[in-house]
Formats: structure tokens, sequence, C-alpha cells
């Protein structure tokens, strides 16, 4: 890290400084990367091509004038498990494409009319609401990783490690200073596995690390390239679920532009920085990798080392891309245990949750007004409950809305509907 020493977006370090800085980056986003495809069935291999060439798509899209590094978001690990396991995972992947269309097109909007009719349709009650159910609606998932064994059976030994590894995240997260604290989640994921792999040695409920994938997988192969398919129901549902990551992405280039001194809002301008997102994430769908999004982790980065040269956040990208081609060592990745996975579950589906607490108390959305406390009571019920919209259309098709994309909807529906008026 260099010392006392900032550089620009338009600057570039020296070779010696270069490569280390971009590899910070690199650890950084890594644990978070390639823990979306780990719980969605999908390749990590995948996520850190898409993740790196997406990067790259955005720098040149944003004229190389926004530091910010693109992986895979939490956002969508939702509509990615209902749709795969309901039509497959190339629909899914047809959703992600749609959604990345949608941001286009919203860019689009943007760039004509500004960013108020997106503020009208979304604003704190809706977009906090929501972001809470996505963390929240999650949780099940996290736990049942957490507990449970390969048989789907209650497992004290499952527990412990997860228990092991959210404790070594935790304290990482809380007690760690500098460098360390900005890769909280590789730490945690390390110590768990490590738990396992000793653990196996003296008693079999602990031996579930298996090695054989990784002696058969070769050791270079490129990314494959994916068929996405698309259905009605896919395609609406992740654009319904994008509406709040576009405003995820509105939020992100605000400390974005906070933390450089730039305003990323007028230079490029929101509808550039929104369009290298969209287009990252369709790109992504192509190769069976998960939608992109800014990632904070990344931006922590560099509000610590104060360096915010877009030349290293290319260097990263250019790492990724190189990871991604080594079959055996995504093959190391898929050998990390359940149990572990959901100790790091349980803590970062927890923060997505707090996250949208913070927007609703930060925007100071009064639930003294009867209007926010009904919406908010509302989205919570239907995307925490399990709330599903379905019915036969012509042909026998089965149309059907759920979860997150249902609540978001009825969100923006009741948001419309009420009047803006105050109880008082």
């Amino acid at each position: 890290m260099i010392e006392k020493q900032v550089l620009g977006p338009q600057e570039r370090p020296d070779l010696r400084h270069w490569i280390p800085l971009s590899f910070q980056h690199v650890f950084a986003m890594f644990g978070a990367t390639i823990l979306v495809p780990l719980l969605t069935g999908l390749s990590p291999s995948a996520a850190l091509f898409s993740a790196g060439t997406g990067t790259l798509i955005y720098i040149l899209l944003t004229g190389a004038q926004v530091p910010a590094f693109l992986g895979s978001s939490f956002a969508f690990i939702p509509p990615l498990i209902s749709i795969s396991s309901a039509y497959g995972m190339p629909y899914a992947l047809g959703g992600a494409f749609a959604a990345g269309i949608f941001y286009c097109v919203a860019a689009g909007i943007i760039k004509i009319a500004g960013t108020r009719w997106l503020d009208r349709a979304l604003p704190p009650v809706v977009i906090g609401s929501v972001i809470v159910v996505i963390g929240l609606n999650l949780a099940p998932t996290a736990m049942s990783m957490a507990m449970n064994d390969a048989g789907g059976n209650y497992s004290l030994a499952m527990l412990s490690i997860a228990f092991v590894t959210l404790g070594v995240t935790v304290a990482a997260n809380i007690f760690l200073k500098g460098f360390f604290s900005t890769i909280p989640i590789l730490i945690g994921l390390v110590s768990g596995y490590v738990f396992t792999l000793v653990m196996g040695r003296f008693f079999s409920a602990y031996d579930i690390i298996d090695f054989q994938g990784v002696k058969d997988a070769v050791w270079f192969a490129p990314p494959q390239f994916a068929a996405p398919k698309f259905n009605f129901v896919a395609v609406l549902t992740f654009i319904i679920v994008s509406l709040a990551t576009i405003c995820e992405h509105l939020g992100d280039m605000l400390v974005t532009s906070k933390v450089v001194g730039c305003d990323f809002y007028k230079s490029p301008g929101l509808h550039r920085t929104l369009s290298g997102d969209g287009l990252a994430t369709a790109w992504a769908s192509l190769w069976g990798g998960p939608p992109n999004t800014t990632y904070g982790e990344n931006i922590g980065v560099m509000a610590i080392t104060r360096v915010y040269s877009v030349a290293v956040i290319g260097g990263a990208a250019l790492i990724a891309i190189i990871l991604s081609f080594f079959q055996k060592f995504s093959a190391l990745i898929r050998t990390i245990p359940t149990p572990v996975m959901g100790g790091i579950s349980m803590l970062l589906f927890g923060i997505i949750a707090s996250s949208g607490l913070r927007t609703i108390v930060e925007s100071g959305v009064d639930y003294k007004d009867k209007r926010n406390l009904t919406i908010s009571s509302v989205i919570f019920v239907i995307g925490i409950g399990g709330g599903r919209l379905a019915f036969s259309v012509g042909g026998g098709v089965q149309f059907q809305l759920a979860g997150v994309a249902l609540a978001t909807l009825v969100g923006i529906i009741l948001n419309f509907v009420f009047p803006q008026t105050k109880n008082r």
C-alpha cells in the first residue's frame, strides 16, 4: 500500500505498487463474488470471469472515470434460486439478461428525465422495506446450510462448523484494522475450512471435504458460454427485482463520489454508470455468471488506502479473469463445506436486511404516518411470508410472481395508490 499518497482516478501507480494494490481489491471482492454462485448453483469460475470482464466493460463505458469493481449481486439470489428451481437455470440466466437490458432502458430515461420518476416510484419506505425482505427472505436458506447435513438432517457437527465460521467472521469484521478489516468474509471462510479439515482428522462427522473433484479437474480451461432461455415469468421477476438494485446503484455512486471527491452523478453521468452496470449484468448471463453490481467492499478499500486509480481496479479485473481459467482452483472452491457457507450467510444475509433498516432510518421515514406503516407492513408479510401470485394464461402457461418480486410490485402500487397525506 502506498503510504500517505493519494492516486486520483486518472493516475497510475508504478508496477511494484500496482500489482499488490490490485490484489488487495481481488481479496476484498473474492469472498462475496464466489459466495453467490455457490449459493445458487452457478460456476465460481464463471462468476470470476464475468466479474472481471464486466468490470472492464464498465470502465470502458464510463470512459475510465469511475473506480468501481463489479461483482456478484446478492439482491438477485432469491430470483436466481426460485426461477432456476421452477423452470431451470437457463431461464434464470434469461431473466438476468433481461434485467441488464432494463438497466440500460432506465439509464436512457434517467438521461432524458433525471431521477425524479425513480424517487416517486421507489421512495425510501418502499426500497428500504424491499431490501429488508431480500435479506430476511434468505434467512431460512442460511440456517438450513448451517444446521443440516447432506441428507437434510439436523447435525450438531455442521452447526459447530457454522458457528466457528460465523464467530471468526464477526470478530474479524469488528476487531481487525487496516487491510484485514476489508476481508472478514475471506478470513472467516478460510478459518471455517481449516477447522473442518482439522476436525475431520479426528471425528467422522466432520469428514465432509472431498478433494476428488480437484484431482479430476483439468488445470486450464476457458469458461463455457451459456445459452439463456426466456419466458415471461422469469423476465418480469428479474425486472421487478432490478428496480431495487437500480436504487442500490444510485446509492453506491453517491458513496463513491463522496469517497473519491468527484461528482459521478454529473461526470460521466448516472446514465453511463447505470448502462455499464446493466451491460455487465447482461454479459455475465451469457457466461453463466450471476448479475453484477458495484461492490461496497472495494469502495471500502479505496476509502482506507486513498488510492482511487481506475487502473488499479482494471488490474484487479484482469487478475479475476486469469483466476477464472484455472479449473482446479474452481474445483477447490467447490470443496468449501456447506456449513461454512451457512455461517458466512448468517452474517451476510442479516447485513442485507440491516442495510434496509438503515435506509429507512437515515431517510427519516415516519412510522407515525399510517401510510408508511401500512406500506412496510404489507411488503414485509408478502415478501417474508412467501406470498405468491399464480394463475394460468393462454395455452396452459403458468404465471407466477412470488417473494421479493411480488412484494416490490405491491409496494410500488400501494405507494402510488395511497395519497401523500399524513395522519396527525
